[in-house]
């Protein structure tokens, strides 16, 4: 195959899924990645990029639908960029999500592994996301069926999510599977509200303007907290919607609001405002208790959360004298959640914000044999540090996407701990700090869980074992 861009391929059978949600095909010895295909279609393709040993295509028909395809669910399917693979039944999409698990630890961890564990799948596939975020602007996203209509401007206020690769149009969201009611009827009031009375929508390309994005939290509890963020301060409009909201929606049990002038939508250095209710909601896990604000970090999907912390509590192997250190512990949750089982829990986090979230839940938890402490792990963890505390006998460690860095690995090496529980959302950089751990540790048990269905994304928990010396 020449190695030109644009090129165009019929036919071609689409037969096997790859990381991040696409899929592949094989011409003439050549990988192809596909976005939107099912292993089992035929399409035709357009290649965007094309290099020695694989290329990129977007498809630009179907000459043949695999039997494993679905209807999605949502009208919005193909557009908004979320929920990428609804037209794969959700056992297929467990099937593919614990392959990408097993590619990855092989081909990137190359370590000794255990028979992996069945994918822990989740009983809600729909209305799953305790937290969603919606943006208001000031251009929505067309249709390929609406281009070129004169009577159809893209330049009207809409609310909703990015286009995917678009950073200025959005799409006009009517109904969002993701999160219960009252989510999408929340969002269109505020919309209906602000164009009722003539209030400006936040043009990102010129940075003016007054509405610009809403964040609801809705917990099993019961409890829902929403904060609308404004892109300027108008004390009189912003009255009159709040109001307008807390007339409607009685259910909302703590309304906040945020004015961002900034360039960025990023708040975690700006003052959200109570202007209902205590300013936090208590969501559950088990039958332990958290306070979240609208800047705290919480996993976003409560009952496959509470799923995840199952197994990595397993894992653990606690039997009620341990001490654990509990890495990237965020607000705690981890640390609170095996708590009971534990001698004592250590917490260690960079985030000061997330440390101050922490020592209140455990003492809204009553957990007098919990501790937590800003800073890197690196630094925190030196031999007067365990001379205070006690060497870990389990760490948990629960890096963000990026992984661990290579001194942190370095460090637990340092450790010793007996056990080791890495909760991983990227299986890939899971798999690359495996490697770096395989100098002292055995990898003894793995288990996937989907957190996110309808979407590529997986969470995998590994045990590891201090090997004898």
């Amino acid at each position: 195959m020449a190695r030109k861009k644009n090129i165009l391929l019929t036919d071609v059978a689409v037969d096997d899924y790859a990381a991040e949600g696409k899929s592949l095909a094989r011409v003439d010895g050549k990988v192809i990645f596909i976005d939107g295909a099912v292993p089992g279609d035929r399409v035709n393709l357009r290649l965007t990029k094309n290099k020695k040993d694989w290329a990129e295509g977007v498809i630009t028909g179907f000459t043949g639908y695999s039997a494993d395809r679905t209807e999605p669910f949502c009208s919005h399917f193909g557009v908004c960029g979320g929920c990428r693979w609804q037209m794969l039944p959700y056992e297929k999409q467990l099937m593919y999500k614990q392959q990408q698990v097993v590619d990855n630890l092989t081909r990137i961890g190359k370590v000794a592994l255990p028979p992996i564990e069945p994918i822990l799948g989740a009983e809600n596939t729909r209305y799953y996301r305790n937290k969603m975020e919606y943006t208001f602007g000031t251009r929505r996203f067309l249709l390929p069926e609406e281009l070129g209509n004169p009577d159809i401007s893209p330049d009207q206020p809409v609310a909703g999510f990015h286009a995917r690769g678009m950073f200025d149009k959005l799409v006009d969201i009517d109904i969002c599977h993701l999160q219960a009611e009252p989510t999408n009827r929340i969002r269109k009031a505020i919309k209906a509200f602000a164009i009722e009375k003539g209030l400006p929508f936040y043009d990102i390309r010129t940075h003016q303007g007054w509405l610009r994005n809403m964040q609801v939290r809705l917990c099993t509890t019961g409890e829902l907290m929403v904060n609308v963020v404004f892109g300027d301060d108008r004390p009189k409009p912003r009255k009159a919607l709040l109001d307008h909201l807390i007339r409607l929606f009685p259910e909302i049990t703590t309304l906040l609001y945020t004015i961002n002038s900034k360039h960025n939508d990023s708040i975690f250095d700006l003052e959200a405002i109570a202007y209902h209710g205590k300013g936090y909601v208590i969501e559950q896990l088990e039958d332990f208790r958290f306070k979240i604000g609208p800047k705290s970090f919480f996993q976003t999907n409560t009952r496959q959360g509470t799923a995840l912390y199952q197994v990595t509590r397993e894992f653990a192997g606690l039997t009620g004298t341990e001490t654990v250190y509990d890495l990237y512990c965020g607000t705690g949750s981890i640390g609170i959640f095996v708590s009971r089982q534990a001698g004592k829990i250590i917490g260690v986090e960079m985030i000061p914000e997330a440390i101050e979230d922490a020592r209140e839940n455990a003492a809204l938890n009553g957990l007098p044999n919990s501790s937590f402490y800003a800073g890197d792990v690196i630094d925190i963890c030196d031999d007067a540090f365990f001379d205070q505390h006690g060497r870990p006998d389990v760490i948990i460690t629960d890096p963000p996407r990026a992984g661990m860095h290579d001194k942190l690995v370095r460090k637990i090496l340092d450790m010793e701990a007996p056990t080791v529980v890495y909760v991983s959302c990227n299986p890939a950089t899971q798999a690359r700090d495996l490697n770096g751990l395989d100098e002292k540790y055995e990898v003894t048990r793995v288990r996937p869980v989907d957190m996110f269905p309808h979407t590529h994304h997986i969470e995998n928990v590994v045990q590891l074992k201090l090997r004898n010396r």
